[in-house]
């Protein structure tokens, strides 16, 4: 037998370190050529780790949320054959006993445990990890138990390393519960508590929102809109095309609003190096798409959407978004956005206050759409209508343009025909 060490491989673009952000083995483990063994997060991207070998995990080369050099070591692995690593030399043991000194101190025979076979989900046992003992799941399957109030330690695991599937969560809902194994609820006192680890995407995250209130001037600016003929030009385009070009959402028509009014706001589609103290304003517009996954907002881009219709553009969104949630974006795919587009869909609310995503200039809100009577020409009328909730970089963007801008894009929206007008 020989040992396999994997090390810390080189993501590309100059990155010297990496974050670890996830094991799906541990010790004692048998894995397979091609497994993924952990997850990792550059920047912005995560990153899966698989094993060039099959065998045996012999040794872990960190935790979760510890940085690691490029080149450092992994895992280790047992292999057959030799392997790709040499240990050093042990010294030699000492030379064993005379026989007749060994059989007086031979201890008694010990007796190898059979491996028990795993029980199945209808009969195992409810036997709750301890407390510290933090389950293998993925980033899906916990926010589903935990939107189901299920406490993940009850949970028998089938993957490997008893990792919980959602299979594991179905079996586990669908059959009663011995009060042993609920998770506390109802109007019982609760004096449990859990510590979170703040490591991988939630770190980013966490530093990039810290970052950008700590330098960014913010102001924000809100201002309703009556897209009552906007929805009706969409459900007519989708009525005609929809099966033969896709579905339109209202996000498409508001990156082409948002294109053509940038035409004469320059200096909003721009971003700023406040370090240099150097503003670049853009002639493409790449529209970074925020976008809430099981881990954490992220923030695809929907490049060069001056150039997009609204089915390319539609279409685009949808792919990077979808990369995006199931952590398969690229670096390039989440980075060189000029200005964000950030949407609640129904969870909207009625105004919000986005955090501008440095070092962009402008970030796009938009709220809930609902129906409410509205006075026209002296009439009460029931109009569909939305807020746009956007935040401005005050260092770079000036309150009036900020305004015209706004002003701009809603002018677009209520007159859809002028989207389409050049």
């Amino acid at each position: 037998m020989g040992t396999h060490v994997i090390k810390m491989p080189d993501i590309g673009e100059g990155i010297a370190q990496v974050e670890l952000v996830e094991w799906f083995v541990k010790v004692g483990d048998m894995i397979a050529e091609d497994q993924v063994v952990a997850d990792v997060m550059t920047d912005k991207a995560t990153v899966e780790i698989p094993s060039p070998v099959s065998g045996k995990v012999l040794a872990l080369g960190g935790q979760p949320g510890e940085v690691m050099a490029v080149g450092s070591e992994l895992i280790r692995i047992e292999v057959e054959g030799s392997g790709n690593h040499v240990d050093t030399p042990q010294a030699k043991p000492a030379e064993p006993a005379p026989a007749a000194v060994q059989v007086a101190a031979r201890p008694e025979p010990r007796v190898e445990p059979q491996p028990q076979v795993a029980a199945t989900h209808a009969t195992a046992p409810i036997v709750p990890r301890e407390a510290h003992d933090k389950p293998l799941a993925s980033p899906a399957v916990r926010k589903r138990a935990l939107d189901a109030g299920i406490e993940l330690r009850y949970v028998h695991g089938s993957g490997p390393a008893g990792r919980i599937l959602h299979e594991d969560l179905d079996a586990f809902i669908s059959k009663p519960q011995s009060s042993a194994g609920q998770a506390p609820g109802g109007y019982g006192k609760r004096t449990d508590s859990e510590q979170v680890p703040v490591i991988g995407l939630r770190r980013k995250i966490a530093q990039r929102m810290q970052d950008a209130k700590r330098r960014v001037a913010h102001f924000s600016y809100v201002e309703e809109i009556d897209v009552t003929a906007l929805e009706a030009l969409r459900q007519q385009l989708n009525a005609k095309h929809g099966d033969s070009r896709g579905k339109l959402t209202l996000l498409p028509f508001l990156v082409r609003a948002m294109v053509v009014a940038l035409r004469d706001f320059p200096q909003i589609n721009a971003t700023y190096d406040d370090e240099a103290q150097v503003i670049t304003r853009h002639g493409a517009v790449h529209v970074g798409i925020a976008t809430q996954g099981d881990n954490g907002l992220m923030v695809p881009v929907l490049r060069h959407a001056e150039a997009g219709s609204l089915w390319s553009n539609a279409s685009e969104i949808a792919r990077v978004a979808h990369a995006a949630r199931n952590n398969k974006a690229s670096r390039e795919e989440l980075s060189g956005s000029t200005i964000t587009l950030t949407s609640l869909g129904a969870l909207g609310g009625i105004v919000s206050t986005p955090v501008v995503n440095t070092p962009e200039v402008a970030i796009v809100g938009v709220n809930r759409m609902v129906e409410r009577p509205v006075v026209i020409d002296g009439q009460i009328v029931v109009r569909k209508m939305m807020n746009l909730s956007s935040s401005f970089d005050h260092r770079v963007v000036d309150g009036m343009d900020a305004a015209l801008f706004i002003q701009a894009v809603r002018g677009l929206l209520e007159q859809p025909a002028c989207l389409f007008v050049e």
